[in-house]
């Protein structure tokens, strides 16, 4: 595998020496700042650079490479293979039902002779990332490992761009496939976030709009344990997401909040709460957050069973980059440490990942997380 990363910052391409031939390059992974990406230019250029590669992009709420972070920026990364096929697709939510059948599509649309892995940018606001996760794994018999991220917008939650092989617009999914044994993928998932409280059942729920708990007002009693940051609301619901128990394993998986409905006095979340799923509460803790970014890279070479990536994916949560301010290089360098100093590094601050929880688990969609993606290829 040979890799060449562009920064563009301060209005300057900026370009990294590689042995890799822009002309074999399959596949260019673009994360950007949204009203950078938009311009025409940007996917111009690229494509000048890259005829011959699949070129996905995706906006975010800050950039990753190479254990720094960055806003109001791009950073694209061109993968040249040496012995691993790709297969890349993309969709419109416009085009089905919903989230669930978008996923659906994709999946049964990829060839599945050799299929090894999947990763998948999809637009951060107009899709139910639950869903089209579940859609995508709804005919994953095999598991197949799927992982990746959602767009973000920086912390507006109004708008995300993504494509394929044009200029990014709304409500796209994209997918890769990669096929052949050359190819090893590992990925891990961890959050940080302290719970406190009571285990509480859902009760009353419309997929990611919560109601009740333990037949009480969900939101009325949100606000109560929020105190004075109840009034800062939906914002401050950042920094106290919901645990939810998955019930083939001890790991919970974390849903934040991204609107209150105060007239129906419900919260509305970025992922689903299926009722009778057990619920706590959950808080920062600046060290654990830090901390756990190096247990997902732990976990991701683990499952690739080598310490010794070639390139790293590292899609984290606009929720963390609230909380850890000044410290977010932390986590970021935590990552790092432990991948070593081989593997490039490529990633953004995202409104979900995506990845399961286990080695040879479904994937799961992940809020408040670090999700790592390491990909290393025998030659």
């Amino acid at each position: 595998m040979k890799i060449k990363q562009h920064h563009f910052v301060n209005n300057n391409w900026v370009v990294e020496n590689s042995n890799l031939k822009d002309s074999k390059a399959q596949l260019v992974l673009v994360f950007g700042a949204y009203a950078l990406i938009e311009k025409t230019e940007v996917y111009d250029h690229l494509k000048v650079l890259y005829p011959n590669a699949d070129i996905i992009f995706s906006s975010t709420a800050g950039e990753i490479m190479n254990g720094e972070v960055f806003d109001e920026s791009i950073v694209a990364t061109a993968i040249e293979f040496e012995k691993t096929k790709i297969m890349s697709l993309s969709t419109n939510i416009a085009k089905h039902e919903n989230s669930f059948e978008a996923g659906k599509f994709l999946y049964n649309e990829l060839s599945k002779v050799g299929l090894s892995s999947i990763f998948v940018i999809s637009d951060g606001t107009i899709i139910n990332g639950d869903e089209l996760v579940e859609g995508l794994k709804s005919n994953n018999s095999n598991h197949i490992p799927i992982t990746g991220g959602l767009a973000g917008d920086g912390v507006n939650f109004v708008k995300t761009l993504t494509s394929l092989n044009k200029v990014p617009s709304q409500g796209n999914i994209i997918i890769v496939g990669f096929y052949g044994t050359a190819l090893s993928i590992g990925h891990g998932s961890m959050g940080g976030w302290e719970e406190f409280g009571l285990d509480r059942i859902v009760t009353k729920s419309d997929h990611n709009k919560l109601y009740e708990l333990n037949e009480q007002n969900a939101l009325e009693l949100y606000k109560k344990y929020l105190g004075d940051y109840s009034k800062d609301l939906p914002g401050s619901a950042l920094l106290f997401p919901l645990s939810m128990k998955v019930k083939y394993s001890d790991r919970r998986i974390i849903r934040t909040v991204l609107a209150i409905d105060n007239d129906k006095q419900s919260m509305i979340f970025a992922g689903n709460l299926p009722e009778g799923n057990t619920v706590r509460l959950m808080r920062a803790d600046f060290d654990k957050l830090i901390d756990a970014s190096a247990t997902a890279a732990k976990e991701s070479l683990e499952v690739m069973r080598s310490n010794q990536p070639d390139l790293t994916l590292m899609i984290s949560c606009v929720g963390r980059k609230i909380v850890l301010e000044s410290r977010l290089w932390e986590e970021v360098k935590n990552a790092e440490n432990i991948l070593g100093n081989k593997s490039k590094i490529s990633g953004f601050y995202s409104y979900g990942g995506i990845s399961p929880l286990l080695k040879g688990t479904s994937c799961e969609l992940h809020n408040q997380t670090m999700t790592i993606t390491t990909f290393s290829e025998a030659v």
